[in-house]
């Protein structure tokens, strides 16, 4: 891994078939150990039930809140500062409950790739 700065302001914002919209900050050859993305649900918007095989993923609430339904767990609210840990395997959603965006970022381990993403719906 190199020294360096990765700026969202740099990266492309997109929507995905999740139904949020992605900013991948992090996500290269370069630090294979980890990627960082920004994650933006719009207001009254559920994102489709997926889980990712031989990916840990971690959610860090920024802005907004929201319900998340992980696994086997009830459904839960969460907010501004709450992080959630997913284990690789299991299936998650998150609705946003507010007015405003709900953003967080997804910090995953190893790297996110599309070939670990499993869309559940």
């Amino acid at each position: 891994m190199e020294a360096e700065i990765k700026r969202c302001q740099d990266v492309l914002e997109f929507e995905t078939r999740e139904r949020c919209h992605v900013c991948e900050v992090a996500n290269d050859a370069g630090d294979a150990g980890v990627s960082v993305a920004r994650i933006r649900v719009a207001p009254g918007v559920t994102t489709a039930w997926h889980l990712l095989q031989g990916v840990d993923e971690r959610y860090i609430i920024v802005s907004g809140g929201g319900r998340l339904e992980l696994g086997d767990l009830s459904p839960a609210a969460v907010a501004v500062g709450d992080v959630v840990r997913i284990p690789a395997g299991t299936r998650q959603r998150i609705a946003n409950a507010g007015p405003d965006d709900l953003v967080f970022w997804a910090v995953c381990t190893p790297r996110f790739t599309p070939a670990c993403y499993v869309h559940l719906e």
